[in-house]
């Protein structure tokens, strides 16, 4: 957790609270746990202050549920009052494992159902809470974020509607667009990104590997995957590479143009191993097409490093590519609803991140700076010292 010194000086703007909708539990009493954790540990004068109880305890989720009819109409219930609290609501709107009886029928959720269960939590809370945070790893129709020709703006009119119903901040992960703040002016936006959690999580696996220029290149799959390469290169100061991705515009299939070619603009990556950074996995095509060419390009090993593993078509393309040798690791995050058969596979890497969300939670809550939670330059090089020193943690 970085600075804990600024935290020891601050006071809390107000008592914590955190609800983890049905969709987002699991990551809830992880994040629940760190929080405990670190309010036992930080010497901060609220702990010992009457006018802050509560400051330090045993639990901070609250009860919270969204029942259903019969006929699919749902309500947002709370258990307990959120009068004066700071209220964090965390919701995984791509959790399609839950599901709930419309007529008899199962129906799984989808990001609208829960995008609605997040609306009638808001709505249950009926402006008691002395602030409202949304934390949404996975943006609500963030790939809907600009208009192209007679289409909607769903992500700009949902962060305008939560912004409406009194939410003060918005907290998300890897934005496809964070431009689309711009919707939502006058209320708090912040975007984190996990390059920190990405390569502590593969040096733990992968101890062998050589982090510079000669021996190491960071790809980024397309160009809007480009700025999280750059980051990502110059923190490990390694090179660059990137490729185009040429679209058939003229036809559209599953609402996009189709991508005609892969090609490549950068270095030489002969023999060099390769980390492909982007947003997400969903369909898997595009991302292995990649793999397939680096490997083909003689690159020695292939590790891909997405945010979200949505997976949206299954694995088998991804235990075909791997078989086959076009990569070795595959890691993403654990904040959203990942399927339990990708847990079995050798290629998996989870990056955890619910310790980074709780230092999100507990660092907005007393109102410091934001500025080492969002580029955690430091953290990475630190942690890079200590794997080429081969410090004990590593073997």
């Amino acid at each position: 957790m970085p600075n804990t010194s600024e935290l020891e000086n601050a006071l809390p703007v107000a008592p914590l609270k955190l609800i983890a909708l049905e969709s987002c539990a699991a990551m809830g009493q992880r994040v629940n746990h760190y929080l405990v954790d670190f309010r036992k540990n930080i010497r901060n004068a609220a702990k010992e202050d009457p006018a802050f109880q509560g400051y330090s305890r045993d639990n901070y989720l609250m009860e919270c549920n969204c029942p259903r009819f019969g006929t699919g109409e749902g309500k947002g219930e709370l258990k307990e009052s959120v009068r004066g609290k700071d209220l964090f609501i965390l919701v995984d709107v791509c959790n399609h494992s839950l599901t709930y009886k419309i007529n008899g029928m199962v129906n799984h959720m989808s990001p609208d159902d829960h995008y609605q269960d997040l609306k009638r939590v808001i709505a249950a809370a009926t402006g008691k809470a002395h602030r409202i945070n949304v934390i949404m790893p996975f943006l609500y129709e963030g790939r809907q974020h600009k208009r192209n020709g007679r289409e909607s703006l769903d992500c700009a009119y949902a962060l305008d509607e939560l912004s409406s119903m009194g939410v003060n901040n918005f907290i998300t992960f890897d934005a496809h667009d964070p431009r689309v703040q711009n919707a939502a002016p006058l209320c708090g936006f912040d975007n984190f990104t996990p390059p920190y959690q990405f390569i502590r999580s593969l040096l733990r696996y992968e101890k062998d590997m050589i982090i510079d220029k000669e021996h190491c290149i960071v790809i980024s799959p397309d160009e809007g995957a480009l700025d999280r390469a750059v980051y990502f290169s110059s923190v490990l100061g390694v090179d660059t590479g990137m490729f185009y991705k040429r679209r058939d515009y003229s036809t559209i299939v599953n609402g996009k143009n189709p991508i005609v070619a892969h090609e490549f603009l950068g270095d030489n990556i002969d023999g060099k191993d390769v980390i492909i950074i982007d947003d997400m996995i969903s369909s898997g095509g595009s991302m292995l097409d990649t793999a397939r060419q680096l490997k083909e390009m003689n690159a020695r090993r292939v590790f891909i490093c997405c945010t979200f593993g949505l997976f949206t078509e299954g694995l088998e393309k991804f235990d075909e590519a791997y078989e086959k040798g076009y990569f070795d690791k595959v890691v993403v995050t654990n904040l959203t609803y990942l399927i339990p058969e990708l847990y079995d596979r050798p290629y998996f890497v989870e990056a955890d991140m619910s310790k980074f969300m709780a230092s999100i939670i507990d660092f907005m809550n007393h109102d410091v700076s934001m500025e080492n939670v969002l580029t955690p330059t430091h953290k990475i090089q630190k942690f890079l010292a200590q794997y080429n020193a081969r410090e004990e943690v590593f073997l």
